[in-house]
C-alpha cells in the first residue's frame, strides 16, 4: 500500500492510548480540510488524548508518531490578548 505523505507533520490527539512496541493506538489527524483516523505506531506508550505529531505514514491508514508539545505553548501568555 502506498504512504500518505499527507498527514506527515499533522498533529492529532489519541483516541485510544498506544502501547509502545506491544501495539498501535488509534489516532484523530487533522489533515486535507477535515479528521480522519489512522492506527497509530509509537515508540513508547502514549495515553489516550495525547497530543502527537505524525512522523511517518506506514501506508495501509496507519502512522507512526511521537508526543507533541506545541512550542507556541510554552511562550505563555493569552494569545487572544496579544497586540
Amino acid at each position: 500500500m502506498p504512504q500518505d505523505e499527507a498527514v506527515i507533520g499533522c498533529t492529532g490527539k489519541l483516541l485510544i492510548a498506544t502501547r509502545g512496541s506491544a501495539g498501535p493506538g488509534e489516532v484523530l489527524v487533522r489533515v486535507r480540510g477535515g479528521s480522519e483516523t489512522f492506527l497509530a505506531w509509537s515508540e513508547k506508550p502514549l495515553q489516550m488524548g495525547a497530543t502527537v505529531l505524525v512522523i511517518e505514514s506506514r501506508g495501509c491508514r496507519e502512522v507512526g508518531v511521537i508526543e507533541w508539545v506545541d512550542p507556541l505553548d510554552a511562550l505563555g501568555g493569552d494569545p487572544a490578548g496579544a497586540g
